[in-house]
């Protein structure tokens, strides 16, 4: 291929058809780019590796026009309780309470395999979206205006197709990474365990924790998950000594299981030993070749974020790639995709190491200190966290220059009134760049009037149910008024992928933050004298 202008086959290449590139595939072809997704394997894999996500990965799919499909395969995740040395529960994390900030379940069980299912069907269901299985990616060589990718069929024939960009999410040995020379750097986590899956036996259940638990014994530490309808998930530290292929024979497995149930009990559905790692890739992208997923982060499973992780990444990268594509934004937007989730996901890593270290403390005098300190941290009673308050925001990245309240967090979900029902924020004003606005403030109006001149962006009043604002949005729980309130601000401009990019706390500053988008979504930073209303007013 030569360096001339010519037709190219696809807008974007995807690299392995998994959970994260199948929402990679299916949001660009919902945003009427051209896409392949090819992946080695020919059909999804039939067991069960990840078993959570949470309200914001939800939200997409909801977005997506998922949230139906995929239902039936989730159920609400219990609360985690953590029991020291002696048996005794010292934290408990749960989810917040209702009314759920998403609105959704914050926290979440599912099936994977009839997920990924879901999600392919959906990816495919696009006309401009191609999937072809049993292919194996050989190599990648860039140009200044593409990448053609050297690729083997499953009948051995080798051909070449061309893209503007590839996506790799092609695993934790991802080719594309490798091809890329993209390294990975070692976040100091490297622990051998045990991951068994049963499908339990109704009569069964009842003699299992009701709750999903993590056994923090110096013993042999061991966490237990409840999934949905009667799987059940055991991940089990392996001891020095112990070889891990032996240790997923079906006689071991049921050894280990024996304090909780027997073979009589339920059917071994998987057993694979892993070492629960923590790595990240020192940069993620490589001119037009980006990574995604496992490809570019793996953590330790404690708290179910590895494949909310994933799909974050596709969230991320998949608007700042359709405004590439389309010409909104240059190419220099793309290098805020590994800033952002880089920094996030060694952040996110960061506590969940931290609570596998303290899981997996084999001394029992120092278990008996960690399991008195966490007390202490609880005033004397066990600890309580909820999963989302270990979320990180982003910090760097697409994101205005102004330090304010909730920049970088996820934007609430409302339910709003209509027609005398309750539907979701997102499906009243669309997942675009949003300037959501508190009706309350006495500028409100003010405030659209200046999102009117801005036609790529939309603007809406949201307001208390019972208000009765004219040009308002009501909300049916107050979920968004309590935001407003909490961190001090009358408005918020909203990206795509429902992070704030920023909030002002009167009406002069807005027009200083709507600029500002026009200049990030360009790469271009604003200068640092030019002082706004929003850093000059209280």
């Amino acid at each position: 291929m030569t360096e001339t202008a010519g037709a190219l086959d696809y807008d974007v290449l995807v690299v392995g058809f998994g959970p994260t590139g199948a929402v990679a595939a299916g949001l660009l072809g919902r945003l009427d780019h051209r896409i392949l997704v090819i992946d080695r394997l020919t059909d999804v894999y039939d067991k069960p590796r990840a078993i959570a996500l949470d309200h914001e990965i939800f939200r997409h799919f909801d977005n997506m026009g998922l949230a139906d499909a995929i239902s039936p395969y989730i159920e609400p995740f219990t609360a985690s309780e953590h029991f020291g040395v002696d048996g005794q529960l010292i934290r408990r994390i749960d989810m917040v309470a209702k009314p759920y900030p998403l609105g959704y379940t914050p926290s979440m069980v599912f099936s994977q395999p009839a997920v990924e299912t879901e999600l392919r069907r959906h990816a495919t269901g696009f006309s401009n979206v191609r999937a072809e299985l049993g292919v194996e990616l050989l190599g990648l060589s860039q140009t200044s205006d593409r990448v053609e990718a050297h690729l083997k069929d499953g009948d051995g024939r080798h051909r070449s197709v061309t893209a503007r960009y590839v996506l790799g999410c092609d695993g934790a040995s991802s080719t594309v990474r490798q091809i890329a020379g993209l390294a990975l750097e070692d976040l100091i986590f490297d622990e051998p365990w045990l991951v068994v899956d049963v499908r339990v036996n109704e009569d069964a259940l009842a003699r299992l924790p009701q709750c999903s638990a993590q056994f923090c014994n110096p013993a042999r530490p061991a966490s237990f998950l409840i999934g949905p309808k009667n799987h059940r998930r055991w991940e089990i530290m392996l001891l020095p000594g112990e070889d891990a292929r032996q240790m997923e024979r079906p006689e071991n497995v049921w050894k280990l299981l024996a304090p909780w149930l027997t073979p009589h009990d339920g059917e071994l559905w998987r057993a694979a030993s892993y070492r629960f790692h923590a790595l990240v890739a020192a940069e993620w992208r490589n001119r037009r070749i980006l990574i995604a997923g496992d490809a570019a982060h793996q953590q330790p499973p404690f708290i179910g974020q590895g494949m909310c992780q994933g799909l974050r990444d596709a969230t991320n990268v998949v608007w700042k790639l359709d405004h590439v594509l389309k010409g909104v934004s240059s190419d220099g937007l793309l290098d805020s995709y590994g800033v952002e989730r880089k920094q996030h996901v060694i952040e996110l890593t960061g506590k969940i190491k931290a609570i596998g270290q303290s899981i997996c403390e084999r001394d029992p005098a120092a278990a008996r200190r960690r399991d008195a300190q966490i007390l202490a941290d609880g005033g004397g009673k066990p600890l309580l966290l909820t999963r989302q308050e270990i979320i990180p925001p982003l910090r760097a990245g697409c994101l205005s220059q102004h330090e304010m309240p909730a920049r970088g967090t996820l934007f609430p979900q409302p339910r709003i009134a209509r027609g005398g029902a309750a539907r979701l924020l997102d499906e009243v004003t669309g997942t675009g760049w949003r300037v959501l606005i508190d009706g309350r403030s006495d500028n409100a109006a003010f405030m659209l009037s200046l999102c009117a001149a801005r036609p790529d962006v939309s603007a809406a009043a949201v307001v208390p149910a019972g208000a009765g604002l004219p040009n308002a949005l009501e909300e049916t729980e107050g979920v968004l008024a309590n935001w407003f309130d909490r961190h001090g601000i009358v408005a918020a401009i909203v990206r795509p992928d429902h992070y704030v990019f920023g909030t002002v706390r009167n009406a002069s500053g807005l027009g200083d933050l709507l600029r500002e988008i026009e200049l990030r979504r360009r790469d271009v930073r604003p200068t640092q004298d030019s002082r706004s209303e929003m850093e000059r007013t209280p």
